[in-house]
């Protein structure tokens, strides 16, 4: 005895497909706002700090994200216009914008890591610090601001992996301005009853003749 299968209607799966699109959406425009929100942020935080030797003493040195690389505030710019631009764009352009979208996250990622364990931001303070070009920073610790770059990165990623999988169902900004585009149909003037005063009072008034003559 052979088995049939349920094969799903075409108009049941528009529903799924709708929801799907929204759903991304929504998570998609989240998680690429806040990531590049917070990438931005870690980068402008304190990611390392060490001590320099100077006339015998030990001089506190620090540094910033951003003073330890700039690739991760950058990549967040650039994260934050492709997610915008997303939706000025359709069919391959919308591709092609959602991946630079995904490798803004992954260079960010990427570049947090390589800067989490960097010193040479701090070697060169330690230099101009003691006057010496190979003095280099002692007491060297890290904080976890690079990871919270990650993290930033980590969603913006999110964002471009959705933008490559549903992207196709996302609305697109000039849509609105091609549907608004469409003439509207001419109103039909009402035809005028000479037995009704206030229909001919209104013809007088639009500048007709109501007398049809």
């Amino acid at each position: 005895m052979g088995y049939v299968t349920a094969v799903p209607h075409p108009r049941s799966e528009a529903p799924r497909s709708a929801r799907a699109g929204r759903l991304s959406l929504a998570v998609a425009l989240l998680s690429g706002a806040l990531g590049a929100a917070v990438a931005l942020l870690a980068t402008r935080q304190q990611w390392s700090q060490g001590t320099a030797t100077v006339a015998g003493g030990a001089f506190p040195l620090t540094a910033k994200g951003s003073d330890v690389t700039g690739v991760p505030a950058a990549l967040a710019i650039v994260g934050l216009a492709a997610l915008v631009a997303v939706f000025a764009v359709r069919r391959a352009g919308r591709f092609v914008v959602a991946g630079l979208l995904a490798l803004s996250g992954a260079g960010i990622v990427a570049a947090a890591l390589v800067g989490a364990s960097d010193s040479s931001a701090l070697d060169e303070q330690a230099a101009q610090a003691s006057g010496d070009t190979s003095a280099s920073v002692d007491a060297l610790s890290h904080t976890a601001w690079p990871y919270v770059a990650v993290v930033g990165g980590v969603l913006i990623l999110v964002a471009g992996l959705l933008a490559l999988r549903y992207g196709r169902l996302w609305p697109a900004m000039s849509g609105r301005y091609e549907r608004g585009a469409a003439p509207q149909a001419r109103r039909k003037t009402p035809a005028v009853d000479p037995d009704r005063p206030e229909d001919l009072w209104k013809a007088l008034d639009r500048g007709e003749d109501p007398t049809g003559a």
